[in-house]
């Protein structure tokens, strides 16, 4: 197969491992913001954020040369991030032809104005022209996987999903190796639920390193806030199995690889749980920002997207005034910039085994 990748950043390069191990061509599309890696790609062959060499078959290309890049292709992925996703569709848009297969790593949702949250696949589509946009087949993907841990070759275990089975069979087919393990799904929806909002909810779990280092650190016991991240860990499954049944995904998720897999190793380090830990040390969302200039916090931007979608949804009796209380917590200090304060007596009511009384 010819494959292409448009965006340069770390999770869409990583996919050029298990690609070019299974014999495929890549071509390597930068977008406007990866220039500097293109020219490292290039003059190189090293990719400075992946740290690594890049594959020998993979052809480094500049935005401008887009089109010569996409010429001929079998596959595409996308790998922008989610502020990217009507972009890449307007991008390539011109340069599809039918029978076509799209696969996006990008994580997020966006909401429309009376609150109802749309995929990022179904965003692309939008971009696309319309007399293409039925004759390609959108698929993305999910699950726990780091970036430098696919690109080194670690096993990883991920979830592909399409509307269309064939289509995503296909896709898995490609990308399969002894050390990228994929499983596939129709339930597109579900996925990306899970996908987008794993990313708020590490947010909230970052919290309590923050929290911890504010009061002072581990004591001379020993003791440090693992009950307060397990409570919020526990909490983000429940809000994420929550937003998939209302969005009619399969629930299940919330609790296996899309959902509590791909939550849990995003807890386990990078850029979402570093903003949560500022924010729990005191920083203003504004405050961190400017700490973390130059990244992409791409779980401000769901919670964003959240915090104005809720109350649209919870005025129209979608949801209910209590319901998400950690993804309205996290809405008040990323949107409205007020102290962080967990909810914690707000958890786990819509949990039919479990009942709560708060103390005093």
């Amino acid at each position: 197969m010819n494959v292409a990748i448009v965006g340069a950043g770390f999770m869409g390069t990583a996919t050029a491992y298990p690609l070019t191990d299974n014999g495929h061509a890549v071509r390597l599309v930068g977008t406007h913001l990866d220039e500097d890696i293109i020219e490292s790609c290039r003059e190189r062959r090293f990719h400075p954020k992946l740290k690594r060499e890049l594959p020998d078959t993979v052809q480094p290309y500049f935005v401008e040369e887009i089109a010569q890049a996409l010429d001929g292709v079998d596959v595409i992925v996308s790998g922008v991030n989610s502020l990217g996703a009507h972009w890449i569709g307007r991008a390539i848009g011109p340069y599809l032809r039918p029978g076509q297969l799209i696969i996006a790593v990008t994580k997020g949702l966006e909401a429309e104005e009376n609150g109802d949250l749309v995929v990022l696949p179904d965003v692309l589509y939008s971009e696309l022209p319309i007399n293409v946009r039925d004759e390609v087949r959108l698929a993305a993907i999910g699950g726990p996987c780091i970036a430098g841990e696919l690109a080194g070759r670690r096993q990883s275990c991920v979830v592909f999903g399409s509307r269309d089975r064939d289509a995503v069979e296909r896709l898995a087919a490609i990308f399969r190796t002894p050390y990228y393990h994929v499983w596939t799904t129709t339930d597109l929806v579900g996925l990306e639920v899970c996908a987008a909002l794993k990313n708020a909810y590490t947010l909230g779990v970052g919290l309590a390193a923050g929290l911890l280092e504010r009061s002072g650190g581990v004591d001379a016991a020993g003791a440090h806030m693992y009950n307060l991240a397990a409570a919020t860990f526990g909490q983000a499954c429940t809000g994420i199995d929550r937003a998939l049944q209302i969005m009619g995904g399969t629930r299940a998720f919330a609790y296996g690889l899309p959902g509590a897999g791909d939550l849990y190793v995003t807890c386990k380090g990078g850029r979402t749980v570093r903003l949560g830990r500022l924010l729990g040390l005191g920083h203003t969302f504004a405050q961190a920002r400017e700490i973390m200039a130059g990244e992409t916090l791409e779980a401000a931007e769901i919670v964003r997207v959240m915090g104005e979608a809720l109350p649209k949804l919870t005025a129209r009796g979608v949801v209910g005034p209590e319901e998400f209380p950690l993804l309205r917590a996290l809405a008040d200090i990323v949107v409205h910039g007020r102290p962080v304060e967990v909810p914690l007596d707000a958890f786990f009511r819509d949990s039919p085994a479990l009942s709560h009384r708060p103390a005093g």
